[in-house]
């Protein structure tokens, strides 16, 4: 049996591979086997309601209505959201945006998906 890498992040023993992908069940740490420590520290993972991996500039589809706090209105299922960016959300709002009718606003990962 091939002996995998310990996470680069939190130094687990039990990774396992999936696809091309390594990853930690601990600190649910990603990583492919042919990049180093150094590189993996800018990378952030974010996917959407279905699992399909999200990049910067991707279009995507509101799937849940969702309400704007402060706001009387709010985001209907099917709205389309055109030049993602994606950051790093302590609070899990992964995704920086411009919704038409609304404004700029950052939204959770899990109430989109890839157009």
């Amino acid at each position: 049996m091939e002996q995998l890498p310990n996470c680069p992040k939190c130094n687990s023993e039990y990774t396992y591979e999936d696809g091309s992908l390594l990853i930690c069940p601990e600190c649910a740490h990603e990583w492919t086997a042919t990049s180093t420590e150094e590189e993996d520290v800018d990378v952030l993972i974010v996917k959407d309601a279905n699992g399909t991996l999200l990049n910067d500039g991707d279009d995507v589809t509101v799937i849940k209505d969702l309400k704007v706090k402060g706001s009387s209105s709010g985001i209907k299922v099917g709205t389309k959201i055109k030049g993602i960016k994606l950051v790093e959300g302590n609070d899990g709002h992964n995704i920086d945006c411009k919704v038409p009718g609304v404004g700029a606003i950052k939204l959770k990962q899990e109430f989109v998906k890839r157009s």
